[in-house]
């Protein structure tokens, strides 16, 4: 099976989508970029020119480019406020869609995508890479196997301070909206539990260089009384804690800390008498299946298997959703001051 496929949104994040089909043999022979689009042609010329993708269309007007080229995807790669249009047009014709997160700038625009795709009969889906990395894929094989017992509480804590320069340091709600979504969604994947509800208090700290909501603290509720908490900055310098925040999952037997990089720690009670039963220490074990710890790869990967097989892929829209909708109820809840009930 090969896929020609079509590129929209030639900037910075298009080299890691490129990368990351070069970077495994199965997905280069399966996909042919035929065509770039931006509106910047000299940025979608640029990108060609770095990959060396000489025989591809470039063009400023998507519709005509996936005209001409009649691609089976369509790779999104535009700002969010873009999405919608983007992803409806390839969908318009035919394409199956993988998207950039989040899938959409509102939940009624996220609802309108997943529709359409329904409609359309074609893959959606959306990057959400950072649940296919191995400390991820571990952490809920823990959850799965029982070993912690019933799980009760997930706490994350992200304190960061990237200096971005561009759209980001511009966005309102930048923390929620352009980066908490990856550990929000990973909490999902790893509970396996749905989001309920969440109160949030969102500020942009003294000091910060992003024009609203560097910083966020949420609560959420998930099902089977499951709590998740988030504490993130992404304006706290000094000692940084990883990309991947630093975890704690604590179930009704133990608890298991991860440090987003390499350190895990997984202890259940132990038999020592007195006030406390000390602890004894556990195996993380591997993640089961190692292809699907590739980060940006392994979600290619998922979606073009999706279309192969047509079974839904880990992230497709009409999930993804959920993830999106803790977004926005944690943007909701920090302009109320007031819990909100999450519907995706």
């Amino acid at each position: 099976m090969t896929l020609k496929a079509v590129l929209c949104g030639c900037g910075a994040m298009a080299h890691g989508w490129l990368r990351a089909l070069a970077s495994q043999p199965h997905l280069a022979t399966t996909v042919t970029i035929v065509g770039l689009v931006d509106l910047d042609v000299v940025v979608a010329q640029s990108l060609a020119e770095t990959f060396g993708l000489n025989n591809v269309e470039i063009g400023n007007d998507l519709d005509a480019v996936l005209a001409s080229t009649k691609a089976d995807i369509l790779f999104d790669v535009v700002i969010p406020a873009a999405r919608q249009a983007v992803v409806a047009a390839g969908l318009k014709h035919g394409c199956h869609v993988l998207s950039e997160k989040p899938m959409a700038a509102s939940l009624d625009e996220a609802r309108q995508l997943v529709r359409l795709a329904g409609e359309a009969g074609r893959v959606h889906a959306v990057v959400q890479n950072r649940r296919f990395i191995s400390g991820v894929r571990r952490m809920r094989g823990v959850v799965e196997s029982g070993a912690l017992g019933d799980l009760t509480g997930i706490h994350c804590d992200f304190f960061i301070a990237p200096h971005f320069g561009g759209f980001r340091e511009a966005m309102d709600n930048v923390l929620l909206l352009d980066m908490a979504i990856h550990t929000f969604d990973a909490a999902r994947f790893v509970s396996g539990r749905h989001p309920q509800s969440v109160y949030c208090v969102e500020t942009n700290p003294a000091g910060s260089w992003y024009a609203h909501g560097a910083s966020a603290n949420a609560i959420f509720r998930f099902s089977d009384d499951v709590v998740f908490t988030y504490r993130g900055s992404w304006c706290a310098e000094g000692r940084r804690t990883s990309w991947e925040s630093c975890w704690r999952l604590v179930g009704s037997k133990g608890m298991l800390t991860w440090d987003g990089e390499d350190a895990f720690d997984a202890t259940v009670a132990g038999d020592e008498r007195g006030l406390l039963k000390g602890h004894r220490i556990i195996g993380v074990p591997a993640a089961p299946r190692e292809e699907e710890t590739h980060g940006h790869a392994s979600v290619i990967a998922d979606f073009l298997e999706s279309i192969r097989t047509g079974r839904p892929p880990e992230t497709a829209g009409f999930d993804n959703i959920r993830s999106l909708a803790m977004v926005f109820g944690a943007i909701e809840s920090a302009k109320s001051g007031q819990p909100v009930v999450i519907q995706a």
